[in-house]
């Protein structure tokens, strides 16, 4: 008799432990095969969450099968307790041990919110964006002009995620004045600043930053760069240029920024000052009048009146020889690189095309008739239609 129980006991242990190696094989699987996702989603880490919260939320999202294998794994592994805060992008079919390597690894949020201050010529707007897991491409969520409207709460209560991340642009050509006051209604950054900094030295770029920079720091941080990619792009400067100091490249490479918008004729554009120095020709370019009349503090927002171009500034390069005392605007690194190594041409005028782009010219006879040209497309665009 008692052979017999041990016997059947015996075998109800084989059978545990059949049924035991089966879990833990299938529990492996689950854990480390591909998960049930069949597109991205957008997995957010709150502060301070458990284990148990974010196991449940990864299910009700369906990243994960189980919540319970996926706690089970957390702890197996040792990084039950390395949550770390933020967003995160989660692929689709990814399994349950690369979903915690996300969770656990830290750095820059994946996905979730992003505000971006955007800082124009005429004017700055605030952007916030969100990612779209389906196809990762950020969507506008709102976007506000904030000196012109107050902010609206889908900002608001974005602002108060710890984990959004901000940015701010630069575009090319803004001037310094537009960029100071821009900066004084990022109310997300911190400080003061005590004047602004001189024109032509802050970079267009795209500026990464954390809420409550300090504004000082920020501006320090485009000088730096401005500075930098001056000293390199000056080093390799072709002979022969009409200017003897990197400064004076910064003044051509700011005209040539508000001359034209289309990259591929900066070089062109630079090209025709170069040879109206070259030959003692006055620059005669708008751009620059109106910064005298402006000091660069707004736009003009109309055409020149005869009366400005016969006004007397240290800018008006109608009256005045050769570059006027600084530069106009913030230029980038293309019209930068546009003074610094322009075509070789034999262009002494250029003028609007009614593409966007411009026609160039040799000689003022040449030139005059395209300007007739332009003056015609002008009428046509302007004529009230039937």
């Amino acid at each position: 008799m008692w052979r017999s129980v041990a016997s059947n006991a015996l075998t109800l242990f084989i059978f545990v432990l059949i049924g035991l190696a089966g879990l833990l094989a299938w529990g492996r699987q689950e854990y480390l095969g591909n998960g049930p996702l069949t597109q991205a989603v957008c997995v957010r880490v709150e502060r301070g969450a458990s284990l148990s919260a974010v196991s449940r939320n990864l299910q009700e999202q369906g990243a994960i099968s189980d919540a319970r294998i996926f706690r089970i794994g957390a702890n197996y592994s040792g990084k039950a307790q390395g949550l770390k805060f933020g967003s995160y992008l989660v692929p689709e079919q990814a399994s349950m041990a690369q979903i915690l390597d996300l969770l656990t690894q830290g750095g820059a949020s994946t996905c979730g919110r992003e505000v971006n201050y955007r800082i124009g010529v005429a004017k700055a707007e605030i952007v916030l964006r969100e990612l779209d897991p389906a196809n990762n491409r950020y969507v506008e969520v709102v976007k506000f002009d904030p000196a012109a409207e107050a902010a609206p709460q889908p900002y608001v209560d974005a602002a108060l995620e710890g984990d959004l991340r901000w940015q701010i642009t630069l575009a090319e050509g803004v001037t310094s004045w537009m960029v100071v006051e821009s900066l004084k209604r990022a109310e997300f950054l911190d400080g003061t600043v005590d004047a602004v900094p001189p024109e032509g030295s802050l970079a267009p770029d795209g500026y990464v930053v954390e809420k409550g920079m300090s504004r000082a720091e920020l501006l320090a941080e485009m000088q730096a760069k401005q500075s930098a990619t001056l000293a390199e792009l000056w080093a390799s400067r072709a002979e022969g240029l009409p200017y003897d100091t990197p400064e004076e490249a910064l003044i051509m490479a700011s005209i040539v920024e508000k001359e034209t918008g289309i990259a591929e004729e900066r070089k062109r554009v630079a090209s025709v000052f170069i040879n109206r120095l070259n030959q003692s020709m006055r620059l005669q370019t708008d751009p620059t009048v109106i910064y005298g009349l402006t000091k660069g503090e707004g736009v003009l927002g109309r055409g020149l009146r005869q009366s400005e171009l016969r006004r007397a500034t240290p800018y008006n390069t109608y009256l005045i020889d050769g570059l006027p005392p600084t530069p106009i605007a913030n230029p980038g690194r293309l019209s930068i690189e546009a003074a610094l190594n322009p075509e070789t041409t034999d262009f002494l005028y250029f003028v609007a095309d009614g593409t966007g782009g411009h026609v160039f010219a040799k000689t003022l006879a040449e030139h005059n008739a395209n300007v007739a040209k332009w003056r015609a497309i002008e009428a046509q665009q302007t004529t009230p239609q039937p």
